[in-house]
């Protein structure tokens, strides 16, 4: 380990040490249960004496830093300091140059950040996971893809390695084409448009129609990863309600007056996180809108395939009246997240600032990674797949509803979703997720809490489920436990009010 010495300075080198491991341990590079080394190695590799990196350790292990484990050596212990405490002594502690503290005093706290630093920070030897926004690893073709991915050397050999072409390896635009078009979206391989995943495409149309200070429309909540995307752009996020039928299209030609958003950005199709679906008079009363006040829609597609019953809604896209739709979808969550492959759908001028856009981005998206997936999926493999996916994905939720209704405490609300991956919870009024997130933690359950996905201000009695990632068996158990972590903060919560109402009735009668 390198730790800079100043031998010349009047601090004990001891105190040099221990004040270094404790920076590293408090900004999180030092991670619980990470090992330091011996004592004796550590003073070799340092040039000093063995007694100086010991009491260096016992400085450590004295404010709870660090812990000996006997016969085996000292251990970064697990801190319970919050993650903005951490981030806030490290600061402190630093004398970073001028421009990174205008950099930090100038830019938003991103919400991904928060999320994953709470769920990171969870110490329970058997965690049951809700939180994450993935499919089941289950249903990774890792073997056959993996034999696909061996076929296209030994077929394209050195053009695999390539750039490629900036718009997309050509066959696989062609079959996304053929794709979209057999699940009634109409679309032409010219019109699509390859990207690196489908937050690529969110940025691209991001940076190409938003500057700082313009506003963009999103249904509240949303997808957290695009509030971060559009804070950090500096545009300003205005969210319109989502109630069953998903985003409350009546209320947006208000928004629309008084703001001249310059983006509508919209989940319509099993919405991340509330799982719901936009009604078909909803879809056709928002494309009337945004044409008649010159707003582009985009339409995150991410989950559109995955229905498990009732009828299909057709896509923003497929009710375009011309240009209106910019369409983008992805095969993360349908085949593998490491693809890293999604695409866009666009018609007329902006896809050509589009390409041109990416291009200064990123030249093109992987050319190996286009070429093993046009070579893995057709259109009829793709579709068996999206068949067992949807098979697979329905059983589980099913578990998850059912159990719900097994355990929840009365007072807790869900709605069944007809298809995606999320599950939306809402507590009592006056409830908050993130409190229960602590209670929940210590039973071993955690679940994204919903004030995460919120723009504006958070409303926090929400909580989002991921029923697709773990089997049968650990569902059950998982919302078991929360359940009885629900409860018992239910609990918590009537003795609080009830000795709160007490002391309100003493004082009255005083």
């Amino acid at each position: 380990m390198r730790i800079p010495l100043n031998r010349n300075s009047s601090v004990p080198l001891y105190r040099q040490i221990y004040s270094f491991l404790k920076r590293q341990i408090r900004s999180g590079k030092l991670p619980p249960e990470t090992k330091l080394p011996a004592s004796r190695a550590m003073a070799s590799s340092l040039g000093v004496s063995r007694i100086t990196v010991c009491n260096a350790y016992a400085e450590l292990e004295a404010e709870g830093l660090v812990y000996a484990r006997a016969g085996s050596g000292t251990y970064i212990a697990h801190s319970q300091d919050s993650f903005l405490e951490r981030k806030a002594e490290f600061s402190a502690t630093r004398d970073w140059p001028m421009w990174q503290q205008e950099l930090l005093s100038r830019t938003w706290e991103p919400v991904h950040n928060e999320m994953d630093e709470l769920i990171t920070s969870v110490d329970h030897p058997d965690l049951i996971s809700f939180s994450a926004g993935l499919g089941a690893k289950e249903l990774f073709p890792i073997d056959e893809f993996g034999r696909t991915m061996r076929r296209v050397f030994r077929r394209d050999g050195s053009a695999a390695m390539e750039y490629g072409d900036p718009a997309g390896y050509p066959p696989l635009r062609e079959t996304i084409a053929q794709i979209l078009t057999s699940q009634g979206v109409p679309t032409g391989a010219e019109e699509v448009l390859v990207t690196s995943g489908s937050m690529q495409a969110i940025a691209l149309v991001a940076y190409l129609t938003l500057r700082p200070g313009d506003v963009v429309l999103v249904e509240s909540p949303t997808y957290s990863m695009t509030i971060d995307l559009f804070r950090s752009m500096g545009a300003r996020i205005l969210g319109v309600p989502v109630d069953s039928q998903g985003m409350v299209v009546e209320q947006l030609e208000t928004a629309l007056q008084a703001s001249q958003p310059r983006l509508i950005y919209t989940i319509p199709t099993f919405h991340n996180p509330t799982g719901t679906c936009m009604s078909g008079q909803r879809r056709r009363m928002l494309i009337a809108l945004a044409d008649r006040y010159n707003v582009p829609i985009l339409e995150d597609d991410f989950a559109g395939d995955l229905r498990y019953e009732s009828r299909a809604q057709p896509a923003l896209k497929a009710l375009d009246p011309g240009g209106q739709v910019i369409y983008i979808s992805t095969f993360s969550k349908m085949l593998m997240p490491a693809l890293r492959v999604g695409s866009l759908v666009a018609s007329g001028p902006v896809l050509g600032r589009l390409l041109a856009l990416k291009r200064t981005m990123d030249l093109a998206t992987s050319n190996l990674m286009q070429r093993a997936l046009e070579a893995y999926i057709t259109v009829g493999r793709y579709q068996a797949h999206l068949r067992r996916a949807c098979r697979f994905y329905r059983r589980r939720r099913d578990v998850m509803l059912d159990a719900l209704e097994r355990f929840m405490p009365t007072g807790v609300q869900w709605r069944k979703p007809n298809g995606g991956l999320f599950l939306w919870l809402q507590l009592p009024e006056g409830c908050s997720a993130d409190e229960l997130f602590l209670q929940s933690s210590k039973e071993g359950v955690v679940f994204a809490p919903g004030s995460f996905f919120f723009p504006g201000q958070r409303v926090k009695h929400f909580l989002r489920l991921n029923f697709t990632i773990q089997t049968s068996e650990r569902t059950l158990e998982g919302i078991e436990r929360l359940g009885r972590a629900i409860g018992a903060y239910l609990s918590s919560r009537s003795d609080t009010l009830s000795e709160s109402l007490e002391t309100k009735v003493f004082h009255t009668t005083v």
